[in-house]
């Protein structure tokens, strides 16, 4: 039997996704090959978690995996944006996106009360800190979208900061999709070696390093 078309989307995106992401760690931040392979990963990886987001809230309802997908989207959209934009300014965009962060966090929180109130203490096989987690974060982020428009934008360091860290959380959310997330599909033997572990330690590595180094030119902007 054929995947169906949404799982292909998805799948196809995963893969480009990981290998484009990878990619646009590796080059030179800001040179074309950067945003050539910044470009594929946020298409991909829009593909990737709309085509999940679509499945989980049409196709086999799944709350947990629908807030990870739409957290997912926002998280790229929102990166990419601030990578695009070079001035200090805000549009539709930016209100509509503060929205959609306070909607995951208030469907979060709802989702983690009717697990903590289940007799299985689970919804979608889910427990209850998986949605308040997710809800945190999206409300986290939702406080620093109220920050940016009351500056009416971001700039400079910060501009990179956000595209940054929002590119690099939704590339984590994505790698830790494919492993833990779909340990089945790799034999015992593999998994016990933890080489699968890599790519998340590099991951969080990179994004660490390339923060310390963002944090530090602002800084000194701001000394000078």
């Amino acid at each position: 039997m054929l995947p169906s078309p949404i799982v292909l989307i998805h799948v196809c995106g995963a893969v480009v996704a990981m290998i484009a992401g990878a990619l646009a760690m590796i080059f030179r931040k800001g040179s074309s090959l950067h945003r050539i392979a910044g470009n594929f990963f946020t298409g991909a990886m829009l593909c990737m978690a709309g085509a999940g987001a679509f499945s989980a809230i049409f196709l086999r309802p799944n709350g947990g995996n629908a807030m990870a997908g739409s957290l997912t989207l926002y998280l790229v959209s929102t990166g990419w944006m601030a990578g695009r934009r070079r001035e200090q300014k805000t549009s539709a965009f930016d209100r509509i996106a503060l929205l959609a962060a306070l909607a995951i966090f208030t469907i979060g929180v709802t989702f983690g009360m009717q697990a903590a109130n289940s007799p299985t203490h689970t919804k979608w096989d889910y427990p209850p800190a998986l949605y308040f987690v997710f809800g945190t974060i999206a409300l986290i982020l939702a406080g620093f979208d109220v920050r940016m428009l009351v500056r009416g934008g971001v700039t400079g360091a910060q501009r990179i900061g956000r595209h940054l860290w929002r590119m690099c959380f939704a590339f984590l959310i994505a790698t830790l999709s494919f492993y833990p997330g779909n340990a089945r599909l790799f034999s015992p033997a593999i998994r016990n070696t933890n080489l699968l572990y890599i790519p998340l330690v590099l991951l969080l590595g990179s994004t660490l390093m390339w923060l310390s180094r963002t944090s530090r030119r602002d800084l000194r902007r701001v000394q000078a």
